[in-house]
């Protein structure tokens, strides 16, 4: 019998995602890493788009009991492994504040609210978007295709939508490779400031292979680049204790500037 999907562990077993195998994309370390840039005390609304299967948005309602979750996937099979994914019994304890939306995050206006995505309504967005070049070698996998492959203008569709969603003073969140910061830094533009970017590396020495990159809706701080993350030691290939504390919930990876309120 061949076996065409998994369900995976994430946080040492606090949540489980049911993903494709052999196929789609398969979340792992790129969620987790994202999922730890979200940090609050108290209440907060997030929105996760492009969620995938929903291991991201998933990883910030397991560390934060009182974070309310949407997911917001395109791709109506990848939609359904996020709502399965969500029902599974062992995420019970965090369903209630999981919301599935299945539609695109380059929708604008009231085709976008229509969909669930309303103006001004979350504190913060959470991005994982496609990172390969459109002209990149192309793969038979259609799934994959499509969570992977970067058109022009992408950064600034999801971008654009992110800002409309936000809150005043709401912070967006994203992992990409460090390739794309140019276009990143331009599509957060007038919309977004304080950005704080920085670049994931293998080990010391080694290029960097992603950046995280966060910023505030109406800021207007400067940017900062802050220290970079090694991900092992020497030729080991063990994480850090740090980043293995993020990869698992332990903790987050939060801004270092005060967020200021748009003026």
């Amino acid at each position: 019998m061949t076996v065409t999907e998994t369900i995976d562990a994430f946080h040492f077993g606090v949540f489980h995602v049911l993903q494709p195998k052999g196929r789609g994309h398969r979340s792992g370390m790129d969620a987790m890493l994202l999922a730890s840039m979200v940090e609050a005390k108290g209440a907060i609304r997030v929105a996760d788009l492009g969620a995938g299967a929903g291991a991201a948005g998933m990883g910030v309602a397991a560390r934060l009991a009182d974070a309310e979750v949407w997911l917001v996937e395109k791709m109506p099979e990848m939609a359904d492994y996020c709502r399965r994914s969500v029902a599974l019994a062992e995420n019970a304890a965090i369903a209630d504040r999981l919301t599935v939306i299945e539609a695109d995050v380059t929708l604008k206006g009231r085709a976008r609210v229509a969909a669930g995505l309303p103006d001004d309504h979350f504190d913060h967005v959470i991005m994982n978007p496609p990172f390969n070049n459109a002209s990149d070698r192309k793969t038979p996998d259609a799934l994959k295709s499509e969570a992977h492959a970067m058109h022009e203008g992408l950064f600034e569709a999801w971008i654009r939508t992110a800002g409309a969603i936000l809150k005043p003073g709401g912070q967006v969140s994203l992992i990409a490779r460090p390739e794309s910061i140019a276009e990143i830094i331009d599509a957060c533009g007038k919309r977004f400031g304080g950005l704080e970017i920085t670049f994931l590396h293998p080990r010391q020495g080694d290029a960097a292979i992603r950046l995280l990159v966060s910023a505030v809706k109406g800021s207007r701080a400067r940017l900062t680049i802050r220290s970079p993350i090694f991900m092992h030691e020497g030729e080991s290939h063990r994480f850090l204790p740090d980043v293995d504390d993020l990869n698992n919930g332990r903790r987050a990876y939060g801004r270092i500037v005060r967020k200021q309120q748009p003026s």
